[in-house]
């Protein structure tokens, strides 16, 4: 007997059980970056920028790896409503062989950090820091990865509020570890950024821990751990296919707001001091955005395991209504009272202080239309994600980032003299390009369930 499709308000119901837990765990995420952030800050400034410089190489490296974690969200979520434990089986642990795999390739060229650091141009004590910080974090890597698969797997079976705790608790271990090392209080040797770099592992490490247990405790019947070494090739290449272009999406888009903020540091340093004041409480309102991603990515497979389109576009609705009412209210907040947010970041006897003000709030009031682009896009992939559609939109992300809104964005701050504003302006474009594109694949293409599922589509 078929499952009736569910009504707009039981998908409003479903997603918001299942995506604030996802929501405020990428929220306590966001969190521990700001405490390394302050408490770096608060002991070294030169450690504070060896720390930046070393952990922007490490995350543009495990951004790549992260994609074939997050492929096993779709394929465990439609293996799962079609009651099939051995498919989740199999999934899964091809992941983590992936991660695992990935994971210790790359580690090997952060051995020669501070060569790579002095050649492209880095100042010679921020790379010798970098370095030391390096040869302690390159050992998390491994664990890290295997935390996105764990995650993709428990969000895949809507074991989301595990996800939130552990994130919480962890969020508090790492400021504890980081307050006693970095600064040597409570009788603990002082450390520096050594000491950051540890807690940063010694996190990752209980993580894997704490989910391995739940795992094992609450979710036996699959036996993930079980044989773990046995191949499983048919799988292994379909994580592989799924996987890479989700890591290569990534990694365009993390590579497109890279590339802004050098060409803001060409417009002048005040300029990019401000560019990062947006950035950050852009990132903010993003965890949300992201949350709800993810949480369409495992609705959108459960659909797909029903093969059941009616769930599939009303979901599809429901979670692009929600990000979007989110994006609409804290755009009220940015247009309303920007000289206030950027204020929150800057020292009051800052010399500078007027022109952060003026030129952060110009930027603020951009963000407020740039968050909504932002979160329609990433819905987007989330719900293209969830039908295992992934190559296509990589090009179609890709192009809409790196064609049209860094030209543009160049075109707008230089060519035309408008400056910050300008530059913000071009990626918006680019975004809101990349968000027509993936809705219309989403709406146009990958709505249609076949049979077989979306895998083979190109």
């Amino acid at each position: 007997m078929e499952r009736a499709a569910q009504t707009y308000q039981e998908h409003t119901r479903s997603i918001w059980t299942l995506g604030m837990p996802l929501i405020l765990s990428n929220l306590a995420m966001f969190a521990i970056h700001i405490t390394d952030t302050v408490m770096l800050g608060w002991y070294d400034v030169t450690a504070l920028a060896a720390s930046t410089i070393a952990g922007t190489l490490f995350f543009v490296i495990f951004i790549v790896g992260a994609g074939f974690a997050q492929a096993v969200t779709p394929l465990v979520a439609a293996a799962a409503e079609e009651d099939d434990d051995v498919q989740v089986r199999r999934v899964t642990r091809m992941g983590l062989w992936l991660s695992i795999i990935y994971g210790l390739i790359v580690t090997i060229p952060f051995f020669w950090a501070e060569d790579i650091l002095i050649a492209i141009g880095q100042d010679a004590d921020v790379a010798r820091l970098a370095h030391i910080y390096l040869q302690i974090v390159i050992w998390q890597m491994v664990p890290a990865l295997i935390i996105m698969t764990l995650k993709s797997f428990l969000a895949a079976m809507e074991h989301t509020a595990i996800i939130l705790w552990a994130t919480i608790g962890t969020a508090v271990l790492n400021g504890f570890i980081n307050y006693a090392l970095i600064f040597g209080n409570w009788g603990m040797p002082e450390l520096g950024i050594k000491g950051a770099a540890i807690a940063s592992l010694t996190v990752n490490l209980v993580t894997v821990l704490i989910l391995v247990f739940y795992i094992g405790k609450a979710l036996p019947q699959f036996e993930l751990f079980k044989n773990f070494w046995r191949s499983d090739s048919e799988i292994f290449k379909r994580v592989y296919l799924l996987g890479w272009p989700i890591g290569l999406t990534s990694l365009a888009e993390g590579g497109l707001f890279a590339a802004s903020a050098v060409m803001m540091g060409w417009i002048g340093a005040i300029e990019l001091a401000a560019h990062g004041i947006a950035i950050q409480l852009a990132s903010l309102t993003f965890m949300v955005h992201i949350g709800f991603s993810q949480a369409a990515t495992v609705r959108a497979g459960r659909a797909l395991g029903r093969k059941d389109e009616v769930s599939l576009r009303r979901g599809g609705i429901t979670a692009i209504g929600m990000s979007a009412l989110f994006a609409v209210a804290t755009s009220v907040v940015f247009l309303a009272i920007p000289e206030t947010l950027v204020s929150l970041f800057i020292d009051p006897n800052e010399p500078e202080r007027a022109s952060l003000l003026r030129i952060g709030a110009s930027l603020i009031m951009v963000a407020a239309l740039f968050q909504l682009v932002d979160g329609l896009q990433v819905l987007a992939l989330g719900l293209l994600r969830g039908v295992q559609d992934t190559t296509v939109p990589m090009f179609m992300a890709t192009i809409s980032y790196w064609v049209i809104g860094l030209p543009v964005s160049y075109l707008l701050a230089f060519t035309f003299g408008l400056g910050g504003v300008g530059l913000w302006l071009g990626l918006v474009i680019g975004l809101a390009v990349a968000a027509v594109l993936l809705l219309w694949r989403f709406w146009g293409r990958s709505v249609k369930i076949a049979p077989q599922g979306l895998a083979q589509q190109v």
